[in-house]
């Protein structure tokens, strides 16, 4: 036990330290690969803080002691500050994933992060939650915002803690990430097994994705992926590291050797290009000059957010669309599709690359037809993959 002297030293060293930290001083940003077993390769990192330049290591302990001296923002927006500082050298078709408190999303400090980079294309913000939220409304803006600026949402640890169905009904991420505790041992447990088949439906219900955490045997990998689990993190995969990791080449083979035992014809062979607009009146004057123009795709950011039919932009009005990853299967895809309501159920899908950004339009007729004559969609998508496999088409 500290006597009093001692611990008002610890305080204003703690003080300093975090005051230091604040202004980005001796502290960098360390990226876990997120690994897309269907393709074995490197689909996005997460951006971790980690604090060399001082005698105290354990990022918790940080974050925990700026809460308690009220200055939690200020940490979270020099760690996301230093975090994009490596943004513009993102290997291609990658994403970027950073971690902020909700409560913390509406504070200035927060704010002008986000003002300071402008775009914010290929970054996913993961909502950590170790706590109660107390209005979901509140954070109604700064999510809106940020979407935007061309972000997508992550839940982080979903299952423990406050981050429960509640959160995910109410925020309707883009990703799902699902916590360690239910990873661990899957292969040994079949009541986790079930969680995650669980979370997988309820993911494609809501079009988002999950992302398994914490991966660190083999077993639990081919257990996810049997499960169709399509983004997975952890040890086994990849360790922080400075940016940019690569994938192991032995865990490449490994993945590939599964991928390419069952793998399945993807959207990206029957995916068509369409016409883009920035808004909705761009997408008015494109439907006046193109009598037989059928639909305009509405970006925000380069994300697209909706496919507009002429009375759509004659009415003002932008009803979201649904997305799907460009790699999906087929058969998945459609699935997924006739999931949604029923006034939208026909609608075209529009295809995004591993950043969220537009790749073109699958249209649900052409899904169905190629479930009939999938020997020839994976040969085409066999001739596209030979042409690269880094990019939208």
């Amino acid at each position: 036990m500290h006597d009093v002297g001692t611990v008002l030293l610890l305080e204003d060293q703690w003080s300093r330290d975090l005051a230091s930290a604040c202004r980005g001083e001796g502290i960098v940003s360390m990226y876990q690969p997120i690994v897309d077993t269907t393709r074995a390769t490197i689909a996005g990192f997460e951006a971790l803080l980690r604090f060399p330049g001082y005698g105290e290591k354990n990022p918790a302990a940080w974050f925990s002691k700026a809460r308690e001296l009220g200055r939690a923002a200020e940490l979270e927006a020099a760690a996301l500050r230093v975090a994009l500082a490596h943004r513009s050298g993102l290997p291609r078709n990658t994403f970027l994933t950073v971690n902020v408190s909700p409560d913390l999303l509406s504070s200035p400090a927060i704010r002008s992060v986000w003002e300071e980079c402008g775009n914010l294309s290929g970054v996913i913000v993961e909502l950590t939650e170790h706590s109660a939220i107390e209005s979901y409304a509140a954070l109604a803006p700064d999510l809106e915002l940020l979407k935007e600026r061309g972000a997508l949402i992550a839940v982080d640890d979903a299952g423990s803690g406050y981050a429960g169905l509640q959160h995910l009904l109410a925020l309707r991420p883009s990703f799902i990430k699902i916590d360690r505790d239910f990873i661990s041992n899957i292969h040994h447990d079949e009541a986790r097994r079930a969680l995650v088949d669980m979370l997988g439906s309820f993911a494609d219900r809501i079009d988002a994705w999950i992302i398994a955490e914490g991966v660190e045997q083999v077993e639990e990998l081919d257990v996810l992926a049997s499960l169709g689990v399509p983004l997975m993190q952890g040890y086994l995969l990849g360790r922080p590291a400075l940016p940019w990791v690569g994938l192991d080449e032995g865990m490449a083979r490994h993945l590939a050797t599964r991928a390419g035992a069952g793998r399945a014809p993807a959207i990206r062979a029957i995916t068509e290009t369409a016409l883009t607009a920035r808004d909705l009146t761009e997408a008015g004057a494109a439907f006046a000059t193109q009598p037989l123009l059928t639909e305009v795709v509405l970006l925000a950011a380069g994300r697209p957010v909706s496919v507009l039919t002429r009375e759509d932009a004659v009415a003002g009005a932008a009803p979201p669309g649904m997305c799907v990853n460009i790699h999906t299967p087929i058969r998945e895809a459609l699935a997924r599709c006739i999931t949604r309501d029923e006034p939208s159920r026909f609608s075209p899908v529009m295809a995004t690359d591993d950043a969220g950004r537009f790749a073109g339009l699958v249209r649900l007729e052409r899904l169905i037809t190629a479930l009939t004559d999938e020997p020839a969609v994976a040969d085409e998508a066999m001739s596209a993959g030979c042409a690269g496999d880094d990019g939208p088409p």
